[in-house]
């Protein structure tokens, strides 16, 4: 399936879930396709047909811009190494989880979560520990004595009972044995990645009026491989902030100002050598100078308001 393919399937995907998505951000250098959300949740969706070529610093992006738009970073391709993705599995790059087309299909509109993760050595299922105790227990069985049933040990069982993983062949003899379902399904909102949370703000400052803006009340959060260089908070409103000259912003305008629809936020760019305040679409442009003469964070955003 070809790229631009498998990327229009994706957001099919996601409208028919009812979610509103955003216009696909093509610039590059990028670390997300499209931006997904609705009244409950957000989804920083890249799409790409391999997704081992995902780097570190590609996934360290998406996911630090996720989670500074209270979302989960989601990658949705069609092979890792020299294999296809298994409809119903979550494979993990740098902690991000990658799935299909198919799997992003159930999940979101079928509402039927993958069962299968992906780790070194093969495909495993997450069992509930809790379940399989009372099981266990009701059962009138020892560790010991489930252990010879599965053909484990007897350590190992109490390592299922704490929430260790296992096959799925040792999955289905625990169904088998006892009639009854064990396997946990895979969440894919709540995904965690592999990076701290000091990892993900120990970046460089990029915005040269941060240092200013902050001394105002708000706080800013420079973010990469994005259509907007800042997120500016204060109180309960986030607002994605592009910053450049007037042709560069100009031409981010609209894209921020879509993204910030979709995720219920506001849409700002600062523009360095234009004075002139202006709108384009929900964005406003602003001059560098008229921003930092503003006494109060309210200010502005009353200015973003009306």
């Amino acid at each position: 399936m070809s790229q631009d393919r498998l990327l229009r399937n994706v957001i099919s995907v996601m409208i028919m879930a009812g979610y509103e998505v955003s216009e696909l951000f093509a610039m590059r250098p990028k670390s997300f396709d499209i931006i997904a959300g609705n009244d409950e949740q957000i989804i920083v969706l890249k799409v790409i047909s391999h997704i081992d070529s995902i780097s570190e610093e590609n996934a360290r992006d998406l996911d630090r811009i996720a989670r500074n738009l209270s979302g989960t970073p989601l990658i949705v391709g069609e092979r890792a190494r020299d294999a296809e993705l298994e409809r119903g599995a979550v494979y993990v790059r740098y902690g991000i989880f990658a799935i299909n087309y198919p799997t992003l299909h159930d999940y979101f509109v079928e509402d039927a979560p993958p069962l299968i993760y992906a780790s070194p050595g093969g495909l495993y299922v997450n069992i509930s520990g809790k379940r399989l105790r009372e099981l266990r227990e009701s059962s009138n069985l020892s560790l010991g004595d489930l252990g010879q049933i599965l053909g484990v040990s007897r350590r190992t069982v109490a390592k299922y009972e704490a929430g260790m993983g296992t096959t799925i062949e040792i999955a289905l003899r625990i169904e088998e044995a006892f009639d009854s379902g064990v396997v946990e399904p895979i969440d894919l909102v709540q995904s965690k990645s592999d990076l701290s949370t000091d990892e993900m703000e120990n970046i460089p400052v990029e915005i040269p009026i941060q240092a200013a803006i902050e001394e105002m009340g708000m706080h800013v959060q420079p973010m990469h491989r994005a259509p907007f260089q800042a997120l500016v908070r204060y109180d309960s409103h986030t607002i994605l902030t592009g910053y450049g000259s007037a042709q560069k912003v100009t031409r981010r305008a609209g894209i921020i100002g879509n993204i910030s629809q979709v995720t219920r936020t506001h849409a700002m760019c600062v523009m360095t050598d234009d004075h002139r305040q202006r709108r384009i679409g929900r964005t406003l442009m602003i001059g560098e100078d008229s921003l930092l003469s503003l006494d109060e964070p309210d200010d502005l955003i009353d200015l973003i308001l009306n």
